[in-house]
């Protein structure tokens, strides 16, 4: 019993042993909050559904050493901001901004809401208009009929 017990512990120690290292802490807190701020309005270009923030991607990484490289320089969040757009399109903002190439990504959204609204209302509509069922002619009524006599059709 004690070998298992010390071969478990043996195992557990060895997966902590392959652990990564933490990245190494800011060496300037307040790039390192403007980083942050402007990297969570920012969208990763490999996740697509994650902030630049909290994304762990290569190009994540890269793109945020690169803002963090800007910061350093001078540049302001709005012209950072401006630099991201300009090499990566509207795309890579959370938020972008209501213009004509943006309309459809703004508006789309409520005109197929309300597409599939009129389209509903006109079923709903249609079915209820449709009211009794059409009587049969007289050829229409022997053929069922025929059919409901027949006893080698399938029950």
């Amino acid at each position: 019993m004690k070998y298992w017990l010390a071969l478990f512990l043996v195992l557990q120690m060895a997966g902590t042993a392959h652990a990564g290292e933490a990245p190494p802490l800011a060496e300037d807190p307040v790039v390192e909050q403007r980083l942050i701020t402007i990297s969570e309005e920012l969208r990763c270009l490999v996740c697509q559904n994650e902030s630049l923030a909290g994304s762990r991607a290569d190009l994540a990484l890269d793109l945020r050493r690169e803002i963090r490289t800007l910061i350093k320089a001078g540049k302001t969040d709005q012209e950072i901001m401006d630099f991201m757009v300009s090499r990566y399109g509207d795309f890579v903002r959370y938020r972008p901004p209501v213009n004509p190439t943006t309309w459809l990504l703004w508006f789309g959204p409520f005109l197929l809401l309300i597409g599939a609204i009129v389209v509903l209302v006109r079923m709903v509509r249609g079915s209820q208009r449709g009211g009794a069922p059409r009587a049969l002619d007289a050829a229409q009524r022997a053929r069922a009929q025929s059919l409901l006599k027949d006893p080698e059709l399938p029950s």
